[in-house]
């Protein structure tokens, strides 16, 4: 299969999409309106971009079918893949409009990861740091694999907060997994086409919205994004660990965010403000760009780290990027980031 005409084909539908999206988000209302002060964009933007992303990967998908389903993937776990990522479009898609409460919302973010579950996407098997791997029982995989996907589709959701950010993010992670999939050692091509596509798709969409942003993923597309980056690090062998060193600093920017509002009696999920990481580059006076630049360079840096380290390697590279977030935390609240 030829790799580069894919995605260059897969580029193309997620612009048309996009386009085509933007326009029924304006025609029927459905934009952000900056009327808080969390919010830094000055002016209505179409929401709905969740949709282009969704639309152009899964239609590639569907004519790469054969290529994806003759290698290791079996098609009760795609169709897993695609019903999980079609009910966590529809949640996002209903809360963009009727604004859902958080906890409804929950509901279909653990109904996506219990379809995925209940589809074959599980981990049940780790590499042991110290040599061999670790399996798990299915109720021990069930859960750790419940906990990893909720665990990232929040990750984007709260990070999408810049212009451009989680898009970005998604191309990098699409990728990384993919160059990882085409090692001699891990070869996977059907998963290395499926992290191909989903970096196009997002490709496609990311020339709408990076600053100044023409329309945002929407909270479905925030949402998916985390979700389809944490399938692919499944089925690529449980390599959780180099989705880890990719999307480490906001991983752990949001581990921190929902720390510190537990700490003060505030929803996790609910209480909403400007005290993440890229508002903080942003008060210290960097650009949208520049904040955003910054994310794509630890994603960058870490994850082509990950394609040479082994599993120890990969483990120190994860605490020092532990290290690099409790110091910027250590600088937030002896107000040094202001």
């Amino acid at each position: 299969m030829n790799f580069l005409s894919v995605f260059i084909l897969t580029v193309v539908i997620s612009v048309a999409a996009t386009l085509l999206v933007k326009r029924l988000a304006v025609k029927f209302s459905v934009v952000d309106t900056p009327n808080l002060p969390r919010k830094i964009h000055e002016k209505a933007v179409p929401l709905l971009g969740g949709a282009a992303i969704f639309v152009s990967f899964f239609l590639a998908l569907l004519f790469s079918l054969s290529s994806v389903l003759s290698r290791g993937l079996t098609g009760m776990q795609l169709a897993a893949f695609f019903c999980g990522a079609l009910v966590l479009l529809v949640g996002g898609v209903l809360d963009d409009v009727f604004n859902l409460t958080p906890g409804r919302h929950f509901v279909f973010s653990v109904l996506a990861a219990l379809v995925a579950i209940a589809g074959g996407i599980t981990i049940v098997k780790i590499t042991n740091p110290v040599g061999g791997l670790l399996y798990f029982g299915s109720f021990v995989s069930a859960a750790l694999t419940f906990v990893w996907l909720l665990g990232m589709t929040y990750t984007t959701k709260l990070l999408d907060g810049v212009d451009g950010l989680v898009s970005g993010l998604g191309v990098i992670s699409g990728i990384i997994i993919f160059l990882f999939t085409m090692t001699t050692h891990y070869y996977q091509p059907d998963v290395g086409l499926l992290a191909m596509l989903f970096a196009a798709a997002c490709l496609g969409f990311l020339f709408f919205n990076f600053y100044p942003a023409k329309i945002f993923l929407g909270d479905g597309g925030s949402l998916l994004v985390g979700y389809v980056i944490a399938v692919l690090a499944i089925i690529s062998g449980a390599k959780i660990a180099v989705a880890l060193l990719i999307m480490g600093i906001p991983i752990l920017d949001v581990a921190w965010t929902i720390v510190r509002r537990l700490w003060s009696g505030q929803n996790p999920f609910r209480a909403a403000d400007r005290k993440h990481l890229h508002h903080r580059f942003l008060a210290m006076g960097l650009s949208q760009p520049q904040t955003v630049f910054i994310y794509y360079a630890f994603a960058i840096f870490f994850g082509i780290l990950a394609l040479f380290l082994q599993s120890q390697g990969k483990i120190i590279a994860i605490g020092v990027l532990a290290i690099i977030m409790v110091c910027i935390i250590f600088l937030d609240t002896f107000k040094m980031i202001r």
